[in-house]
């Protein structure tokens, strides 16, 4: 252990290629296992018996993390592409391979390991509602994509099918379907058959029979022939035999999350973020991608960074601005953005940020970033506060009522391109009227032109007329010009 080494490993589906160096850059090992038992327990234990001190890999999870952090390694997780970004500075030729990715995960943990944060992992009741949550989510993905197949087919031939139910996955339209699906199937349907088979089907009665009805008959006839009309109809009856497992299995899996949340050590302090105590999906989906280590996120900016409720800034010369933020768990972010667009009709402090978010000029996405990014400081607050279970309190709101990252930038003069808005918006460039030009004192003074004129044009600026712009340029290139440059010989 006293000399010091580290180790890469490009992991695949079949097979690992490792690769471990010393301290000084030079290749110790360099071997592939299988993966299987056998493989995973001889690469571990060799890493141990080869004093390896760290051990980069271009994933967060699987079950290659797990038994790497099984045996006491310590392990950190490097994106993808940082590794191409780094394969320029061992290998001018550009070639790829995987022992050559697993040399360049190895330098990466050798010579910028305090850059990456090193795997903790996380409590096996957070693991669980991991799992719960991202299947559910993934089953829910396979939902909308098979309704949306089911509503292209009966607009096709039978609209008034997809429109008698507001949900055309909803239980009680999949069994309608399931009985009627086609309109020779539902030619004697009235009003009293419509009733019973609601009253089988325990309908909630949200509408009554005859305006159900009433959809039904009043969408546009299809044109399909006999043909035609019965093989959409086998089409019909095969998605709803699709669909109909699929909506009960989601079902089963709201109800795991919310008995998981619910004996969860932290779910009520994600729970009390929400009105509803009855919401359970989005309090468990940030629980479980923020996860048990709080280290994790040790500032709010890293947080909401990773939520992706935080901008990107580039900079380039005198070019500034912010763009939306990719690279960011989309899960993660989705949740907060549920949180922040559900909290701003019941909460004031949340409806306040937003109101004044918009008074700004701020589109509704742009927006709920804004307050998502204050909610991603409560929610940091609450890790940190030192009660066991804490709750959404006043004490948490106080944290975000101050800072100065949450203050809308000031703006410039007026005649000059400037921010016009704070928080998570990039930079608007804003140019006065000719108007507001012509009357206000020092205007030719004012008035951009070269560069900064076609700067601030690009950037979305309202364009002078031609004869305007030409004549600004005329009057202060006759006789200040000749003075600066008299002035410079001097």
């Amino acid at each position: 252990m006293g000399e010091g080494r580290f180790a890469g490993i490009d992991w695949a589906s079949q097979e690992h290629a490792v690769c471990v160096n010393d301290a000084d850059g030079r290749i110790v090992e360099g071997r592939r296992y299988r993966h299987d038992e056998r493989g995973l327990r001889a690469m571990c234990n060799r890493l141990i018996e080869l004093g390896v001190l760290l051990v980069a890999v271009e994933r967060p999870d699987g079950l290659l993390i797990e038994r790497l952090l099984d045996c006491g390694l310590h392990v950190i997780a490097i994106h993808p592409n940082q590794v191409a970004a780094m394969r320029p500075r061992f290998s001018n030729a550009g070639g790829k391979s995987d022992s050559f990715d697993a040399f360049v995960l190895a330098e990466l943990a050798r010579t910028d390991s305090h850059r990456f944060r090193v795997l903790v992992p996380d409590s096996d009741a957070t693991k669980a509602l991991r799992a719960l949550t991202r299947a559910r989510e993934d089953l829910v993905d396979t939902r909308v994509a098979l309704a949306n197949e089911l509503r292209a087919q009966l607009e096709c031939f039978w609209p008034g099918a997809a429109a008698i139910f507001a949900e055309i996955d909803s239980p009680i339209a999949l069994a309608f379907l399931k009985r009627y699906p086609s309109p020779a199937d539902a030619r004697g349907l009235g009003e009293q058959r419509l009733e019973r088979f609601l009253a089988r089907n325990h309908y909630c009665g949200r509408r009554p029979v005859h305006q159900l009805l009433a959809r039904l008959r009043g969408a546009a006839d299809g044109r399909a022939g006999t043909l035609q009309s019965e093989a959409r109809r086998q089409i019909v009856l095969g998605l709803v035999a699709a669909l109909e497992p699929l909506v009960t299995q989601i079902t089963q899996l709201t109800s795991e999350i919310r008995s998981a949340l619910h004996d969860h050590t932290d779910g009520e302090t994600f729970s009390s973020l929400f009105r509803d105590p009855k919401t359970a999906i989005c309090p468990a989906t940030i629980l479980a991608e923020m996860g048990d280590c709080r280290p994790r996120y040790p500032t709010v900016a890293a947080l909401a960074g990773d939520s992706g409720q935080a901008p990107v800034a580039v900079e380039s010369g005198k070019s500034k601005r912010a763009r939306f933020r990719w690279a960011c768990d989309h899960r993660l972010r989705d949740a907060i953005a549920t949180l922040a667009d559900t909290s701003r009709h019941t909460n004031p402090w949340a409806a306040d940020l937003y109101d004044r978010a918009r008074a700004r000029g701020c589109t509704h996405p742009h927006a709920i970033r804004i307050l998502g990014r204050a909610w991603c400081a409560v929610i940091w607050c609450m890790s940190r506060d030192p009660h066991p279970r804490p709750r959404l309190v006043r004490r948490h709101l106080v944290h975000v009522a101050r800072p100065q990252h949450l203050r809308p930038c000031p703006p410039r003069r007026p005649a000059t391109p400037h921010r016009t808005a704070g928080l998570t918006q990039g930079v608007s460039w804003r140019l006065p009227t000719e108007r507001a030009i012509r009357r206000s004192p020092g205007a030719a003074s004012r008035t951009p032109t070269g560069d900064r004129w076609r700067a601030a044009t690009r950037a979305g600026g309202r364009r002078f007329p031609q004869r305007v712009a030409r004549r600004r340029a005329g009057a202060r290139s006759r006789t200040p010009a000749a003075g600066r440059a008299c002035r410079c010989r001097a």
